[in-house]
């Protein structure tokens, strides 16, 4: 990695782009730190200084920009939200499935504009619902109209922003830009994740043998979860694939051996965002019409609370053991139906059996699609099982007295985000020795 990072640097094409995504990524960083106009600064930090289950994510990988009330407060989160409804909506109706797979790039592109569209329409939804949940904690300089037309209105520009750094990172730069951008505001918290560990082997001036067996217990689990992590996202299962002969004309074609390649976990880390997302809505809509929930009891307080349970403290630790299960269950759940979403063992099959090739031991047709059914079923079980120990880490160092942000789910997106870039640096540097050689 450290060498492909290397070459990069001396390749003068790719220096550019590297160069353009970190400035792109200062400018992210800069607008972390620039406050919506009409908020009170002096009462923000004790309104929003602890996260909850629904500012916890956002603020996580805004790089603490929620926190902060500035203009990237709601990060991209709303575009994530679009491009997953965009997903599965193509799954359902004919005319966008046409586009994702039938009409090329014209039709992706049109896909990435109703996206965008549907980006502005949730993020002024989440912008509202920001405004009205905050409106009467004091953190605004007036509850006037003008002033939540004019919150909303940065929010709004802030996320759209952000939609634009991504995209020019992606067309001029390195890497996938949204991912980049995610990849960017969780490292931010890195600092911070080291400053608690220091804390915990010196209080004040005092060095403490349990606070260092700690940390160290930290720092090694942390490196064994990256290292798994990397043996996860890099694994995979090959199914061998052989393709008979056939004479046209004067031309033999085909008799070559291939493989499938198959992801150990194929659907990524979008399981746990689609289960979190799932949990925490209830909290979002009934925040919204009534922000001080918290405080009252009945069944709304006790969804809201359920809702919230896993990552908000001051919640009873029954809320938290159901919504632990239904969380864990949600992300297998998902993990099902995602992968079956992207990969159609009958489509595969099928495409396998017109070009002429089988799998060894299999019959073509019906017992090929059964076959692959059956190792993507297999494969899916551990995915599902994998995210979701990755997902109950952070939920178990609830209970004990370290507060660390930077949990599995952070390291799952951030170690995927960097093989992602060190990939497509490695094919960008392949690409320019190949010209070089044939010139």
């Amino acid at each position: 990695m450290f060498q492909t990072i290397k070459n990069a640097i001396k390749t003068p094409d790719v220096r550019k782009k590297l160069l353009y995504t970190l400035l792109l990524i200062v400018i992210f960083r800069l607008g972390c730190y620039i406050t919506v106009p009409g908020v009170n600064s002096v009462a923000l930090g004790a309104a929003l200084g602890a996260s909850n289950g629904l500012t916890g994510l956002i603020d996580l990988i805004s790089g603490g920009a929620f926190s902060r009330f500035s203009l990237f407060a709601m990060s991209i989160s709303p575009y994530i939200t679009a491009s997953i409804v965009i997903q599965l909506l193509a799954m359902v109706i004919p005319a966008l499935e046409r586009l994702s797979k039938e009409e090329g790039e014209a039709g992706r592109e049109k896909l990435n504009r109703y996206t965008k569209i549907l980006t502005i329409v949730l993020a002024l939804v989440e912008a509202l619902g920001i405004y009205l949940s905050y409106r009467k904690s004091g953190i605004f300089v007036d509850e006037s109209f003008k002033t939540g037309a004019l919150v909303v209105l940065s929010l709004i520009t802030g996320t759209s922003l952000l939609m634009w750094l991504g995209d020019q990172i992606t067309n001029k730069g390195i890497g996938n830009g949204i991912s980049v951008i995610i990849f960017v505001g969780i490292v931010s918290g890195l600092p911070s994740a080291i400053l608690t560990i220091w804390n915990l082997m010196f209080t004040v001036t005092v060095f403490s043998t349990t606070g260092l067996i700690t940390a160290l217990g930290i720092v090694i689990g942390t490196l064994i979860l990256v290292a798994a992590v990397v043996f996860v996202q890099q694994a995979e299962r090959r199914v061998p694939v052989q393709y008979a002969k056939k004479v046209v004309g004067r031309k033999m074609y085909g008799g070559q051996n291939t493989h499938i390649p198959l992801k150990l976990a194929m659907a990524g880390v979008l399981p746990i965002i689609f289960a979190s997302s799932f949990l925490t809505f209830p909290a979002m809509i009934i925040s919204m019409f009534n922000p001080n929930i918290a405080t009252q009891t009945g069944f709304l307080a006790s969804l809201y609370k359920f809702s919230i349970a896993t990552s908000s403290s001051g919640v009873p630790v029954g809320y938290t053991i159901a919504n632990a299960i239904v969380y864990l269950i949600l992300i297998v759940a998902f993990t099902f139906f995602y992968t079956f979403a992207t990969f159609n063992p009958a489509e595969v099959s099928n495409n396998i059996k017109k070009n002429g090739g089988f799998i060894p031991g299999i019959r073509a047709g019906k017992p090929t699609t059964d076959y692959l059914s059956s190792i993507i079923s297999k494969l899916t079980w551990f995915g599902g099982i994998y995210l979701s120990i990755i997902a109950i880490i952070p939920m178990l160092l609830r209970f004990t007295s370290i507060d660390i942000a930077f949990g599995g789910t952070s390291i799952l997106i951030v170690v995927g985000v960097a093989l992602e870039m060190v990939e497509q640096l490695e094919s960008q540097l392949v690409m320019r020795h190949y010209k070089g050689f044939l010139e």
